[in-house]
């Protein structure tokens, strides 16, 4: 097993291997890659415990690591997937809120870990990108919705 050059690391409390696991269950090109056992007793845990977890989420590099209550997740740091329609953007969205998840503003939420997700349609990411009177009304829409609307998007778009 080779490890990546540059790898993302999530602390857990104590539940890594079951966020990756639910991850590698959401999105394409997920896979748990590899799972370490604590050699001996640590703060938050014992000898045999899990401590790390590497995997990949939609083809990004993780390991995480079983830290304990000592560090929270906050929204200072998030994944953001791009979705192509709707129903992309509903699948990955309910998945997570509907696993114990919060749902948010502006197409971000959190799974039950505490991690945060940006479920962003690429009509938004480019309509954005673009700048211009464009980005502002795709903004402005975006402003007022939690889950991205697509056709709100779109809708905006036409809307000159």
């Amino acid at each position: 097993m080779t490890t990546a050059k540059n790898t993302i690391c999530i602390w857990y409390d104590k539940d890594a291997e079951a966020a990756a696991r639910f991850y590698t269950t959401v999105f394409p090109d997920s896979e748990v890659t590899a799972v370490s056992f604590a050699p001996t007793d640590y703060p938050s845990g014992k000898a045999g415990d899990v401590l790390t977890v590497q995997f990949r989420v939609a083809g990004v590099a993780c390991i995480g690591l079983n830290g304990g209550p000592a560090f929270k997740q906050d929204e200072a740091f998030s994944f953001q997937i791009a979705t192509d329609d709707q129903d992309e953007t509903d699948s990955y969205w309910n998945a997570i809120v509907d696993n114990d998840g919060q749902a948010s503003a502006c197409g971000w939420c959190k799974d039950r870990w505490g991690v945060s997700w940006q479920i962003i349609p690429r009509v938004l990411i480019d309509a954005l990108a673009a700048g211009g009177d464009p980005a502002q009304r795709a903004f402005e829409a975006m402003m007022q919705m939690g889950k991205i609307d697509v056709a709100k998007i779109e809708e905006a778009l036409r809307n000159q």
